[in-house]
């Protein structure tokens, strides 16, 4: 039985003069117009479009969260089956002879510069310090917060957010999409990694659409990744030079700072972006692994390394037998009428008061009890402790929206600007190469990564050298207050400039790479984009940044919502992308099967 070739027939209508030439107009118009709604919305009404944005937030996870966290468990398991299977697994995103046009250290030094360079400077001492303090198994009161048993609750946590499914989100966009770039000779864009499913309507507005939708994630994820990027640059800023007008009370950056660490950030992106991926990404990617070893070798030399080395191993093998049962943990918003029915007798007439701080999984049991009022702490101590242990559900929804269904929105959001990145710097590699190259090898630095740097920050906080320091510190300072603690000096002064300097190359990487991408999506795929486009869209990236940095009185908070907000649609059609490539498979298998047969006759 003969199969139909399959759809390649892509036309995505470019202007063939003008300023737009090269471009399709639908797409870049509508993205820019997107933009500058989002722009002009935060600029002119600033208190609305947070609490509007902060509102959206908190309804969507409360009917996503489930959904958030079931797609990116399947994107994994997915990836797992097509690299095992032998058939797919050797299939070679190009023809038969082709090999790679980078050399391993560059290809893996790009693509950890673009997946989570800022991400691991920020959160490589944050996010172990803050899993410690709270974690599932902090919240449902299995071990006390900041224990040496809490540990184990970290780090398993800290994996599961920068490991495996972290970075499957990025390899199924990049291998979908290289996977037609470069067997079938079409356009790398967005749309036509759901050619095997829309066929002849990835022609018109339905590729339109999903074009769009790649841009507006693409703005978003790489907004708050500088966002966060820029927060720790005026940190370390302000440690090494004492510059108060960077700061706006006890560690927290000005929004003057972040303004003026903003525009510093992406004019240099923008000149980058204007070189091209061939010469300024590569070698600012190049520059960012030598430095990131730099760091490592200090955090090695003169922090807890046996300690870290210790937990790798531990956290690791732990990560790995707990690797199906974290994929598939999703929690649901718990009512205040599922609360109440859990409720000893006794508890029942409180129910109003009782609820906020039985469910707040960012308080403790101690300060749940320390707030009660004294009709209801007159409650015999085991009616208070059932009334805690019924807001269990409660409170693990409430971590698991805030810290994993966070972490998920971001790397989805992230995902059109990573995964077309990945797409464009693994030509000539096979599938099971692309997956372990990409999923596993990155994966296996970032836990060392948060080991390394966290467990150090963990250790000194544990033994009682920083005596609270770190843990007070906010998440972009903790990197600089850790090395505080660490060392000391012209020493200090010298590891904390080169922190600064590669967190900026990590910033300008992304920014720039991120810039080269969505020029990429609107131009229908074509490697060469104007650079006149290149430099308006680091300009509208910028005022996207500035605009929702000030509407979140200089926090990041109205940044974190929009990008919340906008990887929703993009998840559906990640989810699209990997049934979209399964088929795409199956069928090329099929073919090939089919002509070895007619070919042996």
């Amino acid at each position: 039985m003969s199969l139909q070739d399959p759809f390649t027939d892509l036309k995505i209508e470019r202007q063939s003069s003008g300023f737009y030439k090269g471009y399709s107009l639908p797409i870049a118009l509508i993205s820019k117009i997107a933009v500058s709604f989002l722009v002009l919305w935060a600029l002119i009404w600033p208190l609305t479009a947070n609490d509007t944005l902060r509102s959206w937030k908190s309804g969507l996870l409360s009917e996503f969260n489930v959904f958030y966290d079931i797609s990116v468990a399947l994107f994994a398991f997915f990836l797992i089956v097509i690299a095992i299977i032998p058939a797919t697994g050797r299939m070679r995103l190009g023809s038969d002879d082709e090999r790679p046009e980078f050399s391993n250290f560059s290809w893996f030094s790009m693509m950890f510069g673009a997946g989570l360079g800022v991400g691991l400077m920020v959160y490589a001492t944050a996010e172990p310090l803050g899993l410690w303090e709270t974690n599932p198994l902090t919240v449902s009161g299995e071990v006390a917060q900041k224990s040496e048993e809490a540990i184990k609750g970290a780090y398993r946590y800290t994996f599961l957010h920068t490991g495996f499914h972290a970075w499957a989100i990025y390899v199924v966009t990049g291998l979908s999409l290289a996977y037609y770039a470069y067997t079938r000779d079409m356009p790398l864009t967005i749309r036509t990694a759901l050619t095997p499913l829309l066929g002849e309507h990835s022609n018109g507005f339905a590729g339109h659409v999903i074009d769009i939708l790649g841009v507006v994630a693409t703005i978003l994820g790489v907004s708050v990744t500088i966002g966060y990027g820029v927060s720790q640059l005026v940190d370390g800023a302000f440690l090494i030079t004492g510059a108060q007008w960077l700061m706006d009370g006890v560690m927290k950056p000005s929004t003057a700072g972040l303004i003026v660490a903003l525009v510093l950030v992406m004019l240099m992106s923008t000149l980058s972006a204007v070189s091209g991926v061939g010469r300024g990404v590569k070698y600012l990617s190049n520059l960012n692994l030598i430095l990131s070893l730099i760091l490592l070798l200090v955090f090695i030399v003169f922090g807890s390394f046996v300690f870290a080395l210790t937990t790798y191993g531990q956290a690791l093998l732990d990560y790995i037998l707990n690797f199906v049962p974290l994929s598939l943990q999703a929690y649901s918003p718990m009512t205040q009428a599922d609360f109440a029915s859990a409720l000893p007798p006794e508890a029942a007439p409180f129910v109003a008061e009782l609820f906020p701080g039985a469910t707040n999984a960012w308080g403790t049991k101690e300060s749940f009890l320390a707030g009660l009022s004294d009709e209801v702490a007159k409650l015999p101590d085991a009616t208070k402790n059932a009334v805690y242990d019924a807001g269990t559900p409660g409170r693990l929804f409430e971590w698991q929206s805030g810290w994993t269904t966070f972490y998920w929105a971001w790397w989805i959001a992230f995902s059109p600007f990573v995964g077309l990145f990945l797409a464009r710097i693994s030509r000539g590699r096979t599938v099971r190469e692309f997956i372990l190259g990409a999923v596993v090898a990155p994966s296996l630095v970032c836990f060392a990564w948060m080991t390394i740097l966290g467990g150090s920050a963990i250790d000194l906080e544990l033994n009682g050298d920083a005596n609270g320091a770190i843990l007070a510190a906010s998440t972009t300072a903790t990197l600089f207050v850790t090395l505080s603690e660490m060392i000391s000096g012209n020493l200090l002064t010298i590891i904390s400039v080169m922190c600064v300097v590669l967190t900026m190359t990590f910033l300008v990487t992304s920014a720039d790479s991120g810039i080269l991408v969505m020029n990429t999506i609107m131009s229908g795929g074509a490697e060469k984009t104007d650079a006149r486009h290149r430099v308006l869209w680091g300009g509208l990236l910028t005022l996207v940044i500035g605009t929702l940095l000030i509407a979140g009185g200089g926090g990041l908070e109205a940044l974190t919502n929009s990008m919340i907000i906008g990887a929703l649609p993009f998840s559906l059609i990640l989810l699209l992308m990997c049934i979209s490539l399964a088929k795409a498979m199956i069928n090329d298998l099929r073919r090939s099967s089919l002509e070895e047969r007619s070919s042996n006759r």
